[in-house]
């Protein structure tokens, strides 16, 4: 790709680029389409819940997180797949470790709700 655009251009190129990669990952990943649905459900529960706005966007950020490092991942195994397509450790370790990064981004915003909800339930 020849990199001529500048200024304005180039921030709506980059948009349309992120939209591409947005659209093509909730096409082909069925994890990323349920980690987004769950965003989507837990959103407007967050925005009724009686916590503190600080609490709030702490929820969001990890709520966020998860599809961020989901978005990732996705990109390393599809790299991993294209230059490697036969079995390999290598590859395996790569993918493992990107499916690791999703984990703990999940762990991370379940202990934060569980922290959040935990108080209200009592």
């Amino acid at each position: 790709m020849k990199a001529n655009k500048t200024g304005f251009a180039r921030i709506l190129a980059a948009f349309f680029y992120s939209a591409d990669g947005i659209g093509s990952t909730f096409k082909n990943e069925a994890a990323f389409r349920q980690e987004l649905l769950l965003f989507i459900v837990l959103l407007p529960i967050l925005y009724y819940l009686p916590i503190p706005l600080v609490s709030k966007c702490l929820l969001f950020a990890a709520n966020t997180l998860v599809l961020i490092v989901e978005l990732l991942n996705s990109a390393v195994e599809s790299i991993v797949d294209l230059v490697s397509p036969d079995y390999n450790i290598y590859a395996k370790r790569a993918k493992d470790m990107g499916s690791a990064a999703v984990l703990f981004s999940l762990l991370l915003a379940a202990i934060l709700w569980a922290c959040v909800l935990f108080p209200l339930i009592k």
